[in-house]
């Protein structure tokens, strides 16, 4: 009874990753993929930043939401993929459980930022095209930052409570997480006591995130669909916008269905493989980080002329580099 009473007492203080056990002996090779997918994240977003910046014309409330995305998708790569490729290359899997909380609230936190971003970049195009004689009345700089403040705000404080819940939980049992990072439930289901205020706490997220943004944003991309088909006289002119919506919508889908299902998974007691709520736990973060520079950037013809614009005189710099001191030397 003394040693039960004990065990309850105890808490593991680290903790040990194992998200693709069925691999675990090919967990080298893992790594290839996910590094090269890290890079191409970093790469495009970090270039999609620049261009924004460098090009005075792309200053306005649509092209700063899209810079905003890109870092918030840095940040949330970041966050996660180099611990996870230190864990498949050198076998560094062991986190601390302030380390682990830390890295919960900022994986969480900078994908609820990544929803709301995606939702407002929806309304932004919902009154640019459905009411742009009131364009410029209602999306200034005030609303810009009222935006800004909350969605700190909204993600801000609901993943510090989820976070705080989870910190108080016992875990004297096993100290192993089924995952490549410290996914809430995940860390949750290692808990010894009663977890009901965490399980409760991780559909609130779901119902206030998916359960709000979802509707406005599918409602926002209709209305615009709406609109732009009845003025697209052109048959491709129509689907062009019917392939740049459903483009966008599809992205977003994907992004909040396999979010959900990887977070509703033990919430729900869905029987899903390790291996597979892994991977798509990951997915769910890298997937949007890698195409939303392809989707808001090289697919946006503004964005395009930019990138080509900075790349012809950065070209033409490097010419007058070359050639300038042979006409030094002729003289």
């Amino acid at each position: 009874m003394l040693e039960a009473s004990l065990d309850r007492n105890f808490s593991h203080s680290t903790f040990l990753f194992r998200g693709f056990p069925e691999l675990h002996k090919h967990r080298r090779l893992l790594a290839l993929p996910f590094s090269t997918s890290y890079l191409t994240a970093l790469l495009g977003n970090c270039l999609l930043v620049y261009v924004i910046r460098s090009v005075e014309s792309l200053h306005s409330p649509m092209y700063l939401l899209i810079c905003t995305l890109c870092v918030v998708d840095i940040l949330v790569v970041t966050a996660i993929i180099p611990n996870m490729l230190l864990g498949l290359l050198f076998d560094w899997d062991e986190i601390s459980l302030g380390g682990c909380l830390t890295q919960m609230f900022f994986t969480h936190f900078l994908s609820s930022l990544e929803s709301t971003l995606l939702l407002a970049m929806a309304l932004d195009r919902y009154v640019a095209i459905c009411q742009p004689l009131r364009y410029a009345k209602i999306i200034n700089s005030s609303m810009f930052v009222k935006l800004l403040l909350f969605t700190l705000i909204r993600s801000g404080s609901i993943m510090a409570t989820l976070v705080g819940l989870a910190s108080s939980l016992h875990f004297c049992g096993s100290n192993t997480i089924q995952h490549c990072y410290c996914d809430h439930m995940a860390l949750v289901s290692l808990a010894c006591g009663n977890t009901e205020k965490n399980s409760t706490a991780g559909l609130a997220v779901i119902v206030c995130f998916v359960g709000v943004d979802i509707p406005l944003i599918f409602f926002s991309y209709m209305k615009i669909l709406s609109v732009v088909l009845r003025a697209a006289a052109a048959g491709e002119d129509r689907w062009k916008a019917f392939h740049t919506c459903g483009t966008h919508l599809i992205v977003m889908m994907c992004f909040y269905l396999v979010g959900s299902v990887t977070f509703l998974s033990h919430n729900l007691n869905i029987p899903i493989p390790t291996d597979v709520n892994t991977f798509m736990g990951l997915m769910y973060i890298l997937f949007p980080a890698t195409v939303n520079p392809i989707i808001y950037g090289v697919r946006t013809k503004e964005i395009r002329n930019g990138f080509l614009r900075i790349f012809k005189v950065q070209v033409e710099k490097v010419l007058m580099v070359k050639v300038s001191p042979a006409g030094k030397r002729q003289t």
